[in-house]
């Protein structure tokens, strides 16, 4: 589930985007989605009293909300080692077993690279 090569500059974006959405928002976790289009969808942690949201979770919400009928990667920013499993659940529905779901670091820096699943 790691990869030692280097990242494609479209996940590498991202990757970046999921991180400062982290910084920005002062959330626990950050992330983003990459659609069948290219367009990207980028989101934080949601926690209300009444709605609880992983990162990846909303940002895949925000996709499909928006249109997207597929996703190309997702990249998730966390101190966790890898994705939760409900994580891959919201990325496999929408894009499949074979979406590619990239864990980073605080400091952007991949961890895991691994496909969302089977479920």
């Amino acid at each position: 589930m790691t990869d030692a090569a280097p990242l494609d500059p479209e996940d590498r974006k991202i990757v970046t985007l999921a991180r400062s959405a982290r910084a920005r928002n002062g959330v626990p976790e950050g992330a983003a989605v990459r659609d069948e289009t290219g367009r990207t969808y980028v989101a934080g942690t949601v926690a209300l009293e009444s709605l609880q949201l992983s990162a990846l979770q909303t940002a895949v919400a925000m996709a499909v909300a928006s249109g997207a009928t597929s996703l190309e990667a997702a990249a998730v920013v966390t101190e966790a080692e890898e994705a939760s499993d409900a994580d891959r659940a919201a990325v496999r529905d929408l894009g499949g077993p074979a979406t590619p779901v990239l864990v980073a670091g605080l400091d952007g820096t991949v961890r895991t690279t691994g496909p969302a699943g089977e479920a």
